[in-house]
């Protein structure tokens, strides 16, 4: 009878999520859905003819190295907060800024070599797709590092340390699903180009 009741117990505790979580975790889901669908566009519309060749811009090799080094630079300040050493917090952060701020302009550079090389958002569909996905998670890495600003300031403000993380796991949740998107996209573009 005993254990009956400890399972009853056990059973009425909730699954308990901090809500902001749970939201981010919404929203992520919500841009994978969007990213898929783009992805299986993409495919379905290739697949149709009429379709440019073109080699993609050496600097989006670049960019993504910078934001495989800015996720890393950011877990370095994420097990600094957990440990209290705020300064490499405050350090990590302002570098994962900083990498963040480059890669968009490495997109920017990107599109700059893409009309060099007579691929245009309007025109034909490989070149409108590229743009679309660049411009897409572009916009949302801007999103990410007004975020990463904000947590920054927060580490000033000595409100991010090893008692107080929900934000800063936000971040880094969000910070590391950007970078994982667009190492996904580059590789689908290199391999469906």
């Amino acid at each position: 009878m005993e254990e009956k009741l400890n399972y009853i117990e056990a059973a009425e505790q909730p699954i308990a999520m901090h809500p902001k979580k749970f939201a981010l975790w919404l929203f992520i889901v919500t841009v994978v859905m969007i990213f898929a669908a783009l992805t299986s566009a993409y495919i379905v519309r290739q697949s149709e003819g009429n379709w440019l060749e073109f080699d993609l811009p050496e600097i989006f090799w670049y960019s993504s190295g910078i934001i495989v080094l800015s996720s890393l630079t950011f877990h370095w300040a994420y097990i600094s907060a957990k440990k209290d050493n705020l300064q490499n917090l405050r350090i990590g952060m302002v570098i994962t800024s900083v990498l963040g701020v480059v890669f968009l302009v490495s997109q920017w550079y990107g599109w700059i070599a893409l009309v060099e090389r007579d691929v245009y958002f309007v025109g034909n569909p490989a070149g409108s797709f590229l743009y679309v996905f660049t411009g897409l998670h572009g916009l949302h890495l801007v999103s990410g590092v007004i975020f990463l600003i904000i947590v920054l300031i927060s580490s000033f403000r000595y409100k991010v340390h090893s008692k107080q993380l929900a934000t800063l796991e936000m971040c880094v949740t969000f910070w590391h699903f950007l970078g994982g998107l667009w190492l996904y996209l580059f590789m689908f573009l290199l391999l469906n180009h």
